[in-house]
């Protein structure tokens, strides 16, 4: 095995997942934030269609990249949306369930979203099913999604509610940590870019498409150097690689008195991971290549079951705790993606 280029690769990997997240944070989603203001979107529309579409940026490139690279690459692509979603659930639920133990949620938005997300990954089993995906098996998690946005839409007349949360602040990376001339002048050139949202908006997808590119292409060396299954790459340090940023984020909003919406946006973000991080991808590679993906679906039963399984159990605990949050129920599901680590690299490599 030559080490140097091994070693290049994860380099690579780990400036993507950097880079990715200064973007995302400070740029795409910030001139998101600015459009959805001049759209005049409520804060329920805005977080479960261009936030949502922000804070899974890089997950959806890089299923759109692996999907449509030469070679069949697409377990890398799959891989990341099943991990991504995996980690969500388990590791940022369970962080904010242990850091606000005992906390009241409002139910009507995390019941909307967790019966979504059921439903999501019921029809990414049966896309599954026959080992390939079709035309219509991409179309069709396309159009549960604009059922969802609609759903969103009108959610709030049928089950009104308040949000009694304060607003969180913004979370970037810090520019005091550099020398003060050099920050003082990144202050400046910030400010200066963000007159001009839209133009931000396009330069920051071509951006993360490009970081999306290096990364799959590291991430694809990676699995052949160490001889690794590409789709364990994807479910493991592809995945983890783009969630810990919003992990981070979600403390952080926790901590700040909004468990709620740290649940609720993880929820809702894996909606949007497997409805359109998966469909979309999907959907332009069976138009330009009028061709089917195939897929070993034995290789995703596992992490679809936990998923689906995970998702249910939250629903009845929720139900049955009066929608309020427990430290045991969050050391469970920290203690069960470790296990699920532990079980699919020992079966990799085993």
């Amino acid at each position: 095995m030559e080490t140097g280029p091994l070693i290049l690769n994860f380099v690579l990997l780990i400036f993507s997942f950097v880079a990715m997240h200064v973007v995302s944070e400070r740029y795409f989603i910030e001139s998101l934030d600015f459009i959805s203001r001049r759209l005049r979107l409520s804060s329920d529309m805005a977080g479960s269609t261009l936030m949502a579409a922000g804070s899974s940026a890089p997950e959806l490139a890089v299923a759109l990249f692996s999907v449509l690279m030469a070679g069949n690459h697409e377990a890398i692509g799959v891989g990341t949306i099943v991990g991504s979603a995996l980690f969500n659930i388990l590791v940022i639920t369970g962080f904010v369930m242990y850091l606000k133990s005992g906390a009241k949620l409002m139910w009507q938005p995390i019941l909307r979203d967790i019966i979504f997300y059921i439903i999501a990954i019921i029809l990414l089993g049966i896309t599954f099913l026959n080992d390939d995906v079709s035309l219509w098996g991409a179309v069709l998690l396309i159009g549960t999604y604009v059922v969802y946005v609609i759903v969103v839409y009108f959610w709030k007349r049928v089950f009104p509610y308040h949000d009694t949360e304060d607003e969180p602040e913004k979370t970037k990376i810090p520019v005091r940590d550099f020398h003060p001339a050099v920050a003082s002048r990144l202050k400046r050139f910030e400010a200066y870019l963000l007159r001009f949202p839209f133009v931000i908006f396009m330069l920051s997808i071509a951006l993360i498409s490009l970081l999306s590119w290096l990364l799959v292409h590291s991430a694809v060396h990676i699995s052949q150097t160490l001889g690794v299954p590409e789709l364990l790459i994807g479910i493991t340090i592809v995945a983890v690689g783009t969630s810990v940023p919003d992990l981070i984020s979600s403390v952080i909003v926790a901590r700040q008195g909004r468990p709620g919406m740290a649940i609720n946006n993880a929820i809702g973000s894996n909606t949007f991971d497997i409805l359109v991080g998966l469909g979309l991808p999907f959907l332009i590679y069976s138009v330009i290549r009028e061709d089917k993906i195939n897929l070993r679906a034995e290789d995703l039963v596992m992490s679809i079951s936990i998923l689906l399984g995970t998702s249910l159990l939250l629903l009845l605990y929720f139900f049955l705790s009066k929608w309020r949050t427990s430290l045991p129920v969050g050391i469970l599901l920290l203690l069960m993606y470790i296990v699920y680590l532990a079980y699919v690299i020992c079966t990799a490599s085993c």
